[in-house]
């Protein structure tokens, strides 16, 4: 039984006693404590593959900011590399694959289930143990577009170019890779689900690349099937930068939408008043003083109101964010 059921209820569209509160990246570069444990290790990758240092941050925002939720500390990225494309995260510049993903004869390759990634089950049973039921615990993993921008791209980009290119150049080819992606995904989260985590988050990083249309069809289409397949808790889609996809994102059958600091609020309320919206603060409010933070984050929960609501930023918060600004930010919610 969850002490703190906030979220949980909030992401079934249940009736809450106040909006529950988490932040995207809470556990992260912002916390001293986890700056000192990524800096006694070889490199990000270890600290993902290791499920008690995984814990350990993980758990880390719930002791020290007080949310209402924890996320497992991991990256969206596991995917490919358990697919068969490895990654390396290359300090200061993001990730970085030495081989991509451009044609048939790749994509055969890869694989699609049975992906050993026991490593994040575990950090979530461990996660689980150690919470022992103070907040829920959120799985997650990257939507099939962002994932399928990583593996051609390479890397991380302005324009993703290279994906881009393949839908007009050979979209059954993109399509195969998408779908390859979409298997994966749905084992995976099933796994997580299996493993304890209490609601789940798709992040699609770089929806905002592509036009409405393209969205739908390359973009929503996958989401759509992963949606239907993981019912077993509350899922969460988060677009960033999709606006022009407001009302076809509001018609995935799923609980929750996360609103990115750009979008809205209203125009998605008016597509569906009943489903739950998580966000949607700018980041870059954190960077204010004190009373600024404050105005700011009372005037966003009166637009998205008390019902239905999960308080969030619109993206991750910023790695030099000050920690006691963040803190504000989670007790200016708690006390509204």
């Amino acid at each position: 039984m969850l002490q703190n059921d906030l979220l949980v209820r909030a992401a079934r569209g249940e009736t809450t006693e106040r909006p529950p509160v988490w932040l995207m990246r809470q556990a992260g570069r912002i916390l001293p404590e986890y700056r000192a444990i990524r800096n006694s290790l070889s490199g990000f990758k270890e600290l993902v593959e290791t499920p008690e240092l995984a814990s350990e941050v993980t758990i880390q925002p719930v002791d020290i900011l007080d949310v209402d939720a924890a996320i497992i500390f991991s990256d969206i990225l596991v995917i490919p590399e358990a697919m068969g494309l490895p990654y390396e995260m290359i300090e200061k510049k993001g990730p970085s694959f030495p081989r991509v993903v451009r044609s048939a004869a790749e994509i055969d390759k890869l694989g699609s289930s049975g992906l050993e990634l026991n490593y994040v089950y575990d950090a979530i049973r461990l996660t689980k143990k150690k919470l022992d039921g103070r907040v829920p615990l959120i799985g997650f993993a990257g939507a099939p577009w962002t994932i399928m921008c990583y593996m051609t791209e390479g890397g991380g980009s302005k324009t993703f170019s290279w994906p881009r290119r393949m839908l007009y150049s050979d979209p059954g080819l993109a399509e195969k890779l998408l779908d390859k992606i979409t298997i994966s995904t749905i084992e995976y989260l099933k796994n997580q689900i299996k493993a304890g985590a209490d609601v789940i988050q798709l992040f699609d990083s770089w929806a905002g690349v592509l036009s409405p249309e393209q969205y739908g069809d390359f973009g929503l289409k996958y989401i759509r099937r992963i949606l239907e397949e993981v019912d077993e808790v509350p899922v969460t889609v988060f677009a960033k930068g999709a606006a022009g996809s407001s009302k076809d994102l509001m018609e995935l059958p799923c609980r929750t939408i996360g609103l990115d600091w750009q979008m809205n609020i209203h125009e998605f309320r008016a597509h569906d008043p009943s489903k739950t919206l998580q966000g949607n603060l700018d980041p870059c409010v954190l960077y204010a003083d004190e009373d600024t933070i404050i105005q700011h984050t009372r005037k966003m929960m009166g637009e998205f109101g008390k019902s239905n609501y999960i308080v969030n930023l619109g993206h991750g918060v910023y790695p030099d964010t000050d920690p006691v600004k963040v803190k504000l930010f989670v007790d200016t919610v708690k006390g509204s």
